[in-house]
């Protein structure tokens, strides 16, 4: 128990220890592998490959932090909730059968068991871990290799959508329409009478990370311009869904597989995958909301591409999580 004690009061440091525009990108960076490694167990051969993407990309981490401004400190989250976070968090069921911490088993209530899952989620936005901030400026085939270094995955959308929505059912891809667009829109017509969000079945203010602010003058999403002005993750407790993974609404948007063929479906184990799509509202939704969403809602191809092309979009408020194949 102490050196339990110990370890989380040496992360929580290590959170407070490099506010916004007090370290660099790299300095910011590489506490955020300290925290994985102590809270997550990350391994530091895994910590070596995701190190060397971060650094070829010169962006991907926490955001710029000449501009970036979070609205609330790790101390702060910390303060609202009853216990410590890193235990608050904790499911060991889920880790029995995720293999690991802060894992969230994807199943369908009605018919199976958490035991049935055959995949699981990670609880928070990457890089997560209960109280960090989510990473952005992250390209889609970033995401794609820093979950693979983990041993994991990027997500298919319907995976992220039943983790979202609280029930994680078949794919219903329409392959046969060809285009992103027409793919969308037949999925949106036929889940548009049946919304839902991660929190019940109408939208509601101050129940997620979506009270923050852009950066004054943000330019349309520069780099230099626009803060990733981000909550700690796990900062709202009540914005989870059914299956218990948190922070699908707010905070950062997130990159997953839009799969126009069944070879291109990550969830079967596709190494091809299809085009980018962009899941979850962000930091701002309590104020701005900029397009329709909810739980199984599909974006328009937005800044689209394949998810491996090395020039996949990214910006301040676009993250990632990743998934995990347990059978």
């Amino acid at each position: 128990m102490r050196r339990l004690a110990k370890v989380i009061g040496l992360s929580l440091g290590l959170l407070a220890s490099l506010p916004a525009g007090a370290g660099t990108l790299a300095e910011n960076n590489e506490a955020m592998f300290a925290l994985m490694q102590k809270v997550r167990g990350v391994s530091p051969a895994e910590i070596a490959k995701i190190r060397a993407i971060f650094q070829a990309s010169g962006m991907a981490g926490q955001g710029n932090p000449a501009v970036t401004r979070h609205p609330m400190t790790p101390e702060e989250a910390q303060a609202r909730l009853p216990q410590n976070a890193y235990e608050y968090y904790r499911n060991r069921r889920f880790e029995r059968i995720c293999g690991e911490k802060y894992m969230a088993p994807l199943y369908d209530p009605a018919t199976e068991r958490p035991e049935d899952a055959k995949v699981c989620v990670d609880m928070f936005e990457y890089p997560n871990v209960p109280l960090a901030y989510p990473v952005t400026w992250v390209r889609a085939s970033e995401a794609a290799q820093i979950c693979a270094a983990e041993g994991k995955r990027i997500g298919d959308a319907h995976e992220w959508e039943g983790a979202a929505a609280g029930a994680l059912l078949p794919p219903d891809y329409r392959f046969d329409l060809g285009t992103p667009q027409a793919m969308r829109a037949a999925h949106n017509a036929k889940w548009g009478q049946h919304k839902t969000w991660t929190y019940g079945d109408h939208w509601q203010r101050g129940i997620c990370a979506q009270g923050s602010f852009k950066t004054p003058g943000c330019n349309g999403g520069s780099w230099t311009g626009c803060g990733s002005n981000t909550y700690p993750a796990g900062a709202f407790p009540k914005c989870h869904s059914a299956l218990g993974v948190y922070d699908l609404e707010g905070n950062a948007a997130e990159h997953m597989n839009l799969p126009l063929a069944p070879d291109q479906m990550a969830s079967r184990g596709s190494k091809k995958l299809g085009v980018t799509e962009m899941k979850g509202s962000w930091f701002i939704w309590d104020t701005i909301r900029a397009h329709p969403e909810w739980a199984r809602w599909r974006a328009p191809f937005w800044h689209g591409s394949r998810v491996l092309d090395p020039n996949s979009h990214r910006n301040y408020h676009l993250g990632f999580r990743c998934f995990k194949d347990i059978r």
